[in-house]
């Protein structure tokens, strides 16, 4: 599992400057970059305190934390438009669990010949992509139906880390828990 952060410190945005900032002290520069990232989230920018001797005729820097829309993918930049149908289980001691998300018709299947192949199964949110490499395609007749993606979750952390990516996956789509 891996997980990705992005955090910058970045002048008022009213200014540039390509000098390095003092932050506390600590002379810092912080350079963000991501090969082929489709970012399309939202900028939230929170202002830095300093100590009051360092106020004096210095700008005030900005702490900037890059909010992502939580997404799924299947090839690497492109996402997912259908909703899956996703089921849970767990173990009874809860050490770990499974996800099965199940897509009818997926949006994937109209662009991967233009795009790419499916690499995998990507879950993207602010924290970081939570990967899956179990991917199956259901075809009828000769062609795509659908497919189903596991997910498996080996310990209490990856639940929970899957469970938050699960609450704002929900909320940005409007979705709701059923239990069965």
């Amino acid at each position: 599992m891996a997980t990705l952060q992005s955090l910058a410190f970045s002048p008022a945005l009213s200014h540039t400057s390509h000098q390095p900032r003092s932050l506390l002290g600590i002379a810092s520069r912080i350079v963000h970059q991501s090969a082929g990232s489709s970012f399309n989230g939202q900028r939230l920018c929170l202002s830095r305190s300093r100590f009051t001797t360092n106020i004096k005729n210095q700008k005030m820097s900005r702490l900037c934390i890059m909010m992502v829309q939580p997404k799924i993918q299947f090839i690497q930049g492109t996402d997912e438009q259908t909703i899956p149908d996703v089921k849970l289980t767990k173990s009874r001691d809860g050490t770990n669990g499974m996800a099965i998300f199940r897509f009818d018709q997926p949006s994937v299947f109209d662009s991967s010949g233009e795009v790419g192949d499916i690499t995998g199964f990507y879950m993207i949110d602010e924290e970081g992509v939570l990967t899956s490499v179990d991917v199956n395609a259901k075809f009828v007749n000769g062609k795509p139906a659908g497919i189903e993606a596991k997910y498996i979750m080996r310990t209490p952390r990856d639940w929970d880390r899957f469970m938050r990516f699960m609450e704002r996956y929900a909320n940005s789509n409007g979705l709701q828990f059923v239990k069965s």
